[in-house]
């Protein structure tokens, strides 16, 4: 009988150690990066066969995701998990990963990644990232020394929020939005009027290399220029449907003369109307004085100037809780709803 139950007894150890073996195995890291830069935005991957599994790491850690939910990728049975984390200037200490799932639960040891360093460039942003993009520049006047160059930024594992530009004073990001790899934003540069070019490069992660980025500074027509706003509208599409109203509208007066028809002086009064709509002036509105003027159409967006005195203005457009508005001539901006003269 002692025989039977110690049997027993080492069937039970040997049972919980192999299911103790099996749920550690079950959760692995699949990519840890060896060394990474100052500043990398750069990803953790976990892989396992687990249902609806909990994972935190190690809360008394000062180093934490950027993310608490990890980006889930199921792939057959396997489930990848990844985690954003940004480096700092001491090499990155990623903290005990602690797993709960349906199968118990277990934890990955800390792991650490070297710092590297990297050769600096003559005009680098200090962004790093897997992938950079400029989604959308405009050029406009800021004042009369100066131009503003306004970027609309894609980029995948980046850290655009530290984008600096050398021998400029005024610069910055705004409006960031980040989802997992994916971050947009706006980055503005205040140029004087005498410099023709913005150059400026960051460096690609997966590549190894830095890219360069020329953009030209010049307000050159009215679909980069905030001046195109203004009253009469001059683009080229505007321009193409006023002279197609114009060739219709003569059309439909021509055929109303010719056939006396009633349905053809309809048609032409109504193209001379929709004509008209294209050099009815911008609505006027008041501006408090000492309103802020912002730069972007943002929250967090930079003040540009404060208007002076009490101002009347043309409305040149609408985001949100802001109007766009000319100061003075050639400086444009935004004012909030709030800054708007009661009568």
């Amino acid at each position: 009988m002692p025989y039977v139950r110690s049997v027993w007894l080492y069937v039970a150890v040997l049972l919980c150690f192999s299911a103790l073996l099996s749920a550690q195995t079950e959760y692995k890291y699949s990519y840890m990066p060896k060394k990474v830069y100052v500043n990398q935005l750069f990803p953790v991957t976990v892989v396992g066969t687990g249902n609806s599994p909990t994972l935190t790491f190690d809360t008394s850690s000062p180093t934490q995701p950027l993310f608490m939910k990890p980006l889930e990728v199921k792939n057959g049975d396997e489930t990848f998990y990844t985690f954003y984390f940004k480096a700092g200037k001491v090499d990155v200490r990623i903290p005990r990963l602690f797993i709960s799932s349906n199968g118990g639960e277990v934890s990955l040891d800390e792991h650490r990644i070297t710092l590297a360093t990297l050769k600096p460039a003559k005009h680098f942003s200090g962004v790093l990232a897997a992938d950079l993009k400029l989604k959308g520049q405009q050029v406009s006047n800021y004042d009369e020394k100066s131009h503003i160059v306004t970027l609309t930024t894609e980029a995948y594992e980046a850290n655009i929020e530290d984008m600096a530009l050398k021998n400029i004073t005024e610069f910055g990001v705004e409006h960031i939005k980040r989802d997992n790899a994916k971050v947009t934003a706006e980055f503005y540069a205040v140029l004087p009027r005498t410099q023709k070019e913005l150059e400026f490069c960051y460096f690609n992660t997966i590549k190894k290399r830095y890219i360069s980025f020329q953009i030209p500074v010049k307000v050159a027509d009215s679909s980069v220029t905030t001046q195109s706003d203004l009253n009469p509208k001059v683009d080229a599409f505007e321009r193409l449907k006023r002279y197609t109203l114009i060739a219709f509208s003569i059309f439909f007066l021509l055929m109303f003369v010719w056939r006396r028809d009633f349905f053809y002086l309809i048609l032409g009064v109504i193209s001379i109307i929709t004509l008209l709509t294209f050099y009815i002036p911008h609505k006027k509105i008041c501006v408090k004085q000492g309103a802020p003027l912002y730069i972007l159409p943002t929250e967090t967006s930079t003040i540009h100037t404060r208007v002076e005195t009490k101002l009347d203005t043309m409305l040149l457009g609408e985001r949100g809780e802001f109007k766009k508005i000319e100061y003075k001539k050639g400086i444009i901006g935004w004012i909030k709803n709030e800054d708007i003269c009661n009568n």
